[in-house]
């Protein structure tokens, strides 16, 4: 149920509006050769840094980043009218930490496993405690339109970008994928132990 929840509304709710709005786009563009148009889809961070203990966000999130560089490579074969961003942010205090509000039919007895537990309890720390605004990220994404630039990041800081540049490093070395509490071992040593107590 937590898969079909989460891949339904972060991966199928950005495939169901490429769907409904690209061909309309497409179907404006074949009429009109001063038509623009643009879609900007919104990923994460955890799509390209697959953190820990966030397995099904981080595949609905990767999926969606391959999904939108895809269409956008596809939309570059067929139209110059139509733009593709993708939306990568790091953590927006937004309320994502509370969206299983608005999960439907969610089962009223059901018990949230430990590593769930903890999990949700880093998350809300770690987007309570993030200093860039959901308006900063309108504006940075209203930007890329502008500037038909693909790539949007909330945080563009070295240390947020050098991840993404580490992990790929490790891809083309072909090297096991780095501990991600290398910089913060207090933090692995505490998680690994909270995970793995009986």
């Amino acid at each position: 149920a937590d898969w079909e929840w989460v891949l339904g509304v972060d991966l199928w709710g950005v495939v169901h509006g490429v769907r409904l709005f690209v061909p309309m786009m497409l179907e404006a563009a074949a009429k009109d050769p001063a038509y623009r148009g643009h879609i900007t889809n919104t990923a994460s961070m955890a799509g390209l840094l697959t953190p820990p203990n966030m397995g099904i966000y981080n595949a609905a999130k990767a999926a969606v980043v391959s999904l939108t560089e895809t269409m956008y490579q596809d939309l570059k074969l067929v139209s110059d009218q139509i733009g593709a961003s993708l939306l990568c942010p790091y953590f927006v205090p937004t309320g994502i930490t509370s969206s299983e509000r608005n999960r439907p039919n969610a089962p009223k007895d059901s018990q949230l496993t430990k590593s769930q537990l903890i999990g949700q309890a880093m998350s809300n720390k770690a987007v309570s405690s993030g200093k860039v605004t959901a308006g900063e990220v309108a504006f940075k994404v209203f930007k890329a339109i502008s500037d038909n630039q693909f790539y949007v990041f909330s945080h563009e800081s070295p240390k947020a970008l050098g991840n993404i540049t580490s992990r790929m490093e490790n891809i083309v070395a072909m090297k096991n994928p780095a501990d991600p509490f290398l910089e913060a071992p207090a933090i692995g040593a505490k998680l690994r132990e909270q995970l793995r107590a009986a």
